[in-house]
């Protein structure tokens, strides 16, 4: 049954192979009860809805710029001061600001791989806490630590956080939509 199926293809199938022929076949001779080769079998890939679409593109974009930020925190630590930690700029110093880029590039390599993997349950959980986090940082350090006022430069991480949190929990739906049991599709011989 499927246990010579088993050991000619990787692929595990709980019931015989759909094709085979009824039993009442077994009495002619000539009827083959072989089973076909892995590559006749093909899975069905979870379709994916147009909302998750948009998701992995804006997924990608956020990250594009996180990687764009970690460079310019590694070039010039003003650029914190300057743009983001206005309320006490004399707290930021170059190791603040490596520190920061670091955290904004492990945030930015969570985000690509999740545009890639968008169907990762695991994965997607960890890029919506990078949102979560990045927006906790930034409310406490301009509402609690009164070291980034709310400027243009804090607003826009802040706004990039929120969407994106809201983006991921709506996706959550579509996620559960699209990941339907994946069935095995088989292509008949000629």
């Amino acid at each position: 049954g499927s246990a010579a199926l088993s050991e000619a293809c990787p692929l595990h199938l709980a019931q015989p192979y759909p094709s085979w022929p009824p039993l009442s076949s077994l009495s002619n001779p000539s009827s083959s009860l072989t089973p076909p080769s892995c590559s006749s079998l093909t899975l069905e890939s979870p379709r994916m809805s147009r909302f998750l679409s948009v998701l992995r593109s804006w997924l990608v974009m956020v990250a594009v710029i996180a990687a764009g930020n970690t460079i310019q925190s590694f070039r010039d630590h003003s650029f914190l001061s300057q743009k983001l930690y206005t309320g006490s700029p004399t707290l930021v110093n170059g190791l603040q600001a490596r520190t920061f880029g670091i955290w904004t590039l492990l945030s930015s390599i969570i985000r690509c791989t999740c545009a890639v993997d968008i169907h990762n349950r695991t994965l997607y959980h960890i890029t919506l806490w990078t949102f979560i986090l990045a927006f906790g940082h930034f409310l406490s350090e301009s509402f609690v630590y009164l070291t980034a006022p709310i400027t243009i430069g804090v607003m826009a991480p802040l706004l990039v956080a929120s969407v994106s949190i809201l983006g991921m929990l709506v996706g959550f739906q579509h996620l559960e939509d699209s990941l339907e049991p994946t069935s095995i599709r088989v292509k008949k011989r000629i």
